[in-house]
């Protein structure tokens, strides 16, 4: 059997579902699919955050410098994002359930596989430039893999939810990422503060296995597969004037469109800022601020779950509140973000007062990125086109995170004594991707809407 028909979309299923049981056979595949899709991604993000848990006894260890987590850190986030782009286009053609289990499968093989390094390196003489090699290309490897997790997460609601229902469903969706990073910096760091970081690998991989076997048992590709109608006809969708355009001609309007480039650099700032405190957070208590690891990791922690609140509520937030008003939410969002990562990043204070600052940035800066990089860009650009947008949005958040993660290394190692960190550099870099991640939209959100036909 070849790759092609092994991923291949399903087919219509010959097997039809009596009338009578449509409906309720519909809405129990669609809400299996949905959730299993869900924790299943949620699981993808706990095999993506283990090396931002464990950097610290890596570094105690001395088996490498921030510097070289840094790199190690960014050949994941650059490979992401060059397979964002790729399998976002290639999922459209696949069984998501075959494609998004894959993808975790490798992504916990991959981890496991770090582990086990870890724990033959404790056994055997390896030399630090074969350690970081071996490392800096496993962890690429867990880029792409993981890079096959949110198309077709997405593409679900598109092949089983009618529009009068994404949005909700979208928003819901989006707060996986900080449920994963909650349980990546929960577990993993207990494990790593009592095994060592080699089991924070390991405890990652097990994970992984977990969502697989979820997303196998759970997810349907498509309702036609399972012997249904189409969503279009189960929901009674009417067929726009807009989608009988041709796709690549719409692809190209986008691709020329300054407006959503503009979308694609402020998200590229978000992620600037996010993953600064998700990836070098746990380091920064640690170093700056003498928090242990487990009571570091469990502030960080915090400020993933409140991610999912303000991820949640921001498009109630914009359309209910705000009557549809994007700008306004965006600068309230913006201005608790920037405020909450100054007193985060240049104020001591103890426990509590740290998981405040870092709950209270996590929720608007989430909202912030749902708001800009999806209800902006959805509103600037023709439905056809809005793989191709989120693609261009992707690429370039991925691209910036993974240079945030070296300039942050670099920064943060300064002359090279660990006993010196140096944060205040790498604190104004933070702090100022934050206010320009907000300022770009406002600043040219008429320009913006008037620029897209």
């Amino acid at each position: 059997m070849s790759l092609y028909s092994y991923f291949r979309i399903s087919k219509p299923s010959k097997d039809r579902v009596p009338s009578d049981r449509v409906d309720s056979e519909y809405k129990r595949l669609r809400n299996r699919t949905f959730w299993g899709a869900t924790v299943g991604y949620s699981l993808y993000y706990v095999c993506r955050m283990a090396l931002s848990v464990v950097k610290q006894p890596l570094i105690d260890d001395g088996v490498f410098t921030a510097g070289e987590l840094g790199l190690i850190g960014s050949a994941l986030l650059f490979v992401y994002a060059v397979g964002k782009f790729v399998n976002g286009f290639i999922a459209d053609y696949c069984n998501i359930r075959k494609f998004m289990g894959i993808g975790l499968l490798v992504s916990a093989l991959v981890n496991l596989v770090m582990g086990v390094l870890g724990v033959m390196q404790q056994w055997l003489t390896v030399s630090s430039s074969l350690m970081f090699f071996v490392f800096a290309l496993v962890w690429g490897m867990n880029g792409w893999s993981q890079s096959m997790g949110s198309p077709p997460g997405i593409i679900n609601l598109s092949r089983w939810f009618p529009l009068s229902k994404r949005g909700t469903f979208y928003s819901i969706f989006c707060a996986t990422p900080y449920v994963g990073k909650f349980i990546s910096f929960i577990m993993t760091g207990y494990v790593v503060g009592w095994l060592g970081w080699q089991y924070g690998f390991i405890v990652s991989a097990v994970g992984g296995l977990i969502g697989a076997a979820v997303i196998a048992i759970f997810v349907a590709d498509t309702p036609e597969s399972k012997g249904l109608p189409s969503v279009q006809e189960l929901s009674g969708e009417p067929v726009k004037k807009a989608d009988t355009m041709p796709t690549k001609e719409l692809q190209r309007l986008v691709f020329r469109s300054p407006g959503i480039w503009i979308i694609a650099l402020s998200s590229a700032f978000v992620y600037i800022a996010q993953y600064g405190i998700s990836g070098w957070g746990v380091l920064f208590l640690q170093k700056a601020k003498a928090f242990s690891l487990v009571s570091a990791s469990a502030i960080i922690a915090f400020s993933e779950s409140f991610g999912i609140l303000g991820t949640v509520l921001s498009g109630w937030l914009s359309d209910t509140i705000f009557k549809g008003d994007r700008v306004k939410p965006v600068i309230l969002c913006g201005l608790v973000c920037v405020l909450s990562i100054a007193g985060f990043l240049f104020t001591g204070g103890g426990y509590v007062l740290n998981v405040v600052y870092v709950a209270v940035f996590s929720m608007s800066i989430g909202a912030l990125y749902c708001i800009v990089a999806g209800l902006m860009a959805l509103d600037i650009v023709p439905r056809k086109a809005t793989g191709a947008a989120l693609g261009i949005v992707g690429i370039s958040s991925y691209v910036a995170a993974g240079i945030q993660d070296i300039v942050s290394g670099f920064l943060i190692q300064g002359s090279g004594d660990a006993a010196e960190f140096n944060f205040t550099s790498v604190a104004v870099f933070w702090l100022s991707a934050c206010v320009l991640a907000f300022v770009l939209p406002v600043l040219n959100w008429k320009y913006m809407k008037k620029e897209i036909a």
